[in-house]
């Protein structure tokens, strides 16, 4: 048994029941809009976050309608914010595949990406929870000033760890942690479970975009981009900023603010992602990464709750760490 269906083997009734609803949501009569949300299905990822809002939930009690809603509601946001993402980066290609800009145009792409994000309010409101109504708003403006932020430090000269993680922080790991609080809440957990899970959801969204982050350097698996694509797009990694601050090397510093201006030739990348690598970038990155994975996994290690399921969390971290892709 693969890695995936070890961890989804305690829900896998209940990934039928999301799978259903979040297919029929992505339905429409509209002829173009069709043509996007049907692209937008067929290549649907491994479903990593409805997976982690089912989990909460099962560690918890059980997954029950207002749980779907809740996993539906936030991989429509998600989805949405991949499809606005990919028209702010001017990306064409998403999971090896055509992005909905490529597929169509900017301007369909803006719109594909707004009738996701009401269709994930709606689902958010069909929990019932005022909270996780708030939750999925507070997420979305979130995932935007992520995005703004990151798009600001372009324009600027500092690079530090700092910057860093609050860009991750807000773009990818925000996520995770309303996935696993909403999932928490919605099956009968009390504050300190859902707080404990938020903070578990949080480390491991840093995890996942740290490990996405290291095999941009990784020529050996189809990631579904070029590696360097990050810094093609403008984005210092930890990598590279942990080799930049190690050496002070202040001809690789201009160097990285010229790839962050977006004014750097493919030589020069290759060149900078060769001094990441010989300046120990990526062992340093490994080492974090693993200490973080390593403080998301105690509130689950040390709980008497469901052990199947627990089991299935630890095994979530795990992938999420050592990612095959």
């Amino acid at each position: 048994m693969d890695k995936l269906a070890e961890i989804r083997r305690p829900i896998e009734a209940e990934l039928k029941e999301y799978r259903a609803i979040f297919e029929q949501t992505l339905k429409h009569e509209n002829p173009l809009l069709r043509v996007a949300l049907e692209h937008l299905l067929n290549r649907q990822g491994k479903m990593m976050r409805p997976m982690l809002v089912l989990l909460a939930a099962k560690f918890v009690g059980e997954v029950n309608e207002r749980v779907l809603h809740a996993a539906v509601s936030l991989e429509l946001l998600h989805t949405a914010s991949l499809v606005h993402d990919d028209v702010v980066d001017e990306s064409d290609r998403r999971r090896g595949q055509k992005s909905v800009n490529a597929l169509l145009d900017n301007k369909a792409a803006v719109l594909v990406g707004d009738f996701l994000l009401s269709k994930a309010l709606y689902h958010a409101a069909a929990t019932g929870s005022n909270r996780v109504v708030t939750w999925v708003s507070e997420l979305g403006q979130t995932l935007a000033d992520g995005e703004l932020l990151q798009l600001a430090n372009l324009d600027i000269s500092d690079i530090s760890e700092e910057n860093y993680f609050e860009v991750i922080s807000k773009k990818t790991a925000s996520l995770f942690a309303t996935c696993a609080k909403a999932g928490a809440l919605l099956a009968g957990g009390g504050e300190e479970v859902v707080s404990e899970l938020e903070d578990f959801g949080q480390k491991v969204g840093v995890c996942f975009q740290m490990r996405d982050d290291l095999l941009d350097f990784d020529n050996q698996h189809d990631t579904g981009k070029p590696a360097g694509n990050d810094m093609k797009e403008g984005k210092l990694t930890l990598p590279v900023i942990h080799a930049l601050l190690k050496t002070g090397d202040e001809a690789m510093r201009a160097l990285a603010l010229k790839v962050r201006r977006g004014e750097a030739s493919d030589e020069e990348i290759n060149s900078l992602v060769r001094f990441t690598i010989d300046n120990e970038g990526l062992s340093y990155t490994e080492k974090i990464l693993d200490k973080i994975a390593y403080g998301s996994t105690q509130v689950i290690r040390l709980s008497e709750r469901n052990s199947i399921v627990a089991d299935a969390l630890l095994k979530f971290v795990s992938f999420v760490v050592g990612r095959d892709v």
